[in-house]
């Protein structure tokens, strides 16, 4: 089995995997597990039980029974490299390290031959550039819609994985045209997909204090529903660990797989915690590493036509994520190259990580490696050579392994 999706009956899978795992004890997570199998969906209330009362253990159980359910041991990623075209922005998010006013001395702003000089020493061993930024002043979609042709002319190859939703509206108002015309020009200048950064949590009373001046929850929503609409496929994200509580998080999730009910535009959810070094907001929760796995795991559970969830790598570090793969996630950011945002904030996670490395945190996780594309439609497996040969990886065509 590879695929986008899985296997379609997943469901009917999950009793035989729950048992291979172990055996559920928690009696919260035995209600959601009953959910799953009797309605296909756990309910609200017990999600919330999820997070607040049960067993971490058998949270992740559930998860990662469900992910095996869905995908067996195979694990995804892509070679990608980040490209942040600018710091500069014109919102002040009391969570963000990265943002920058126009006059900071650390200031900058990627010229369109700059950011291809990003791109070329990567070009020949990546498939995806993931470009997002801040909201620069000055840059309209045209700005942008040259910034992508110019990439797609000189490395047709590769996806091109741009702009957040606030980065979409940031744009409609700069050019003075609706969000469906931003993201139709920017389709033409060969835009793959849209990253799902900026959703924070989908909650207005907790983006008035973390990022008060973003987009508001039903916006991003609608964004991404006309984004779909249009045919480009989205991630999502949820960051935790600020100032939410269990039932917004909760509701978050519930509102990306209402919209997802509605638009099956979405890949991969990205749940990560807030880094809390260098920034301004002291009031934030954090999240300790048991907690973020319980989201992750949480996460698996309750989105269920969602078909992807990504340990995101660049945020919880190399770890964190192998104990997530166990736990619902099976996908994990790639060979990403260079990152700053994440950096800014207080990672210490390596951006030189290899096919090499990268595959063998996966087998020692206990998956199978495999290499995907930006839209989760085509897939090559990964396996290491003889160690005569030099104990590097090779990437596999799926017909061959089969």
């Amino acid at each position: 089995m590879i695929g986008s999706v899985g296997y379609p009956d997943w469901i009917s899978r999950l009793s035989d995997r729950v048992q291979e795992l172990g055996s559920i004890s928690d009696p919260i997570v035995q209600t959601a597990f009953d959910e799953i199998i009797s309605e296909g969906r756990v309910s609200i209330s017990t999600g919330e039980s999820l997070f607040l009362h049960a067993d971490l253990i058998d949270v992740m159980l559930l998860g990662h029974a469900i992910k095996k359910s869905r995908y067996d041991n195979e694990i995804y990623f892509n070679s990608n490299l980040h490209v942040n075209t600018t710091n500069i922005c014109v919102l002040a998010c009391r969570f963000c390290a990265f943002r920058r006013g126009p006059k900071a001395q650390d200031a900058y702003a990627l010229s369109v031959d700059e950011y291809l000089d990003r791109i070329r020493p990567f070009s020949s061993r990546i498939d995806e550039v993931h470009s997002v930024g801040g909201l620069h002043p000055e840059w309209d979609v045209t700005y942008y819609a040259n910034l992508i042709s110019s990439a797609k002319e000189k490395y047709p190859h590769l996806s091109m994985k741009c702009l957040t939703a606030v980065e979409i509206k940031h744009l409609s108002q700069i050019s003075e045209i609706s969000i469906s015309e931003v993201l139709s020009k920017l389709i033409d200048a060969g835009l793959t997909s849209l990253p799902g950064g900026g959703a924070e949590i989908l909650d207005d009373e907790v983006r008035k204090v973390i990022c008060n001046g973003k987009e508001s929850s039903e916006e991003y929503l609608d964004i991404h529903r006309t984004a779909h609409l249009l045919g480009i496929p989205t991630n999502s994200t949820m960051l935790f660990g600020t100032i939410e509580t269990a039932s917004q998080r909760i509701n978050h999730l519930d509102k990306i797989r209402k919209l997802q009910d509605e638009t099956r535009g979405f890949q991969c959810f990205v749940p990560y915690p807030f880094l809390p070094d260098r920034t301004r907001l002291p009031q934030a929760q954090h999240s300790t590493g048991n907690e973020t796995l319980r989201t992750i795991s949480i996460s698996r559970i309750m989105l269920d036509n969602v078909p992807h969830i990504k340990a995101y790598r660049m945020n919880i570090g190399d770890h964190l994520s192998s104990l997530a793969l166990n736990a619902g996630a099976d996908d994990v950011d790639g060979t990403v190259g260079h990152e700053e945002i994440m950096h800014e904030a207080g990672s210490q996670t390596s951006v030189e990580d290899d096919l090499d490395r990268l595959s063998r945190l996966i087998e020692d996780a206990g998956g199978v490696p495999i290499r995907r594309s930006t839209t989760y439609d085509h897939f090559e497996i990964h396996r290491r050579r003889p160690p005569s040969d030099g104990d590097k990886w090779v990437s596999l065509p799926v017909a061959d392994m089969i």
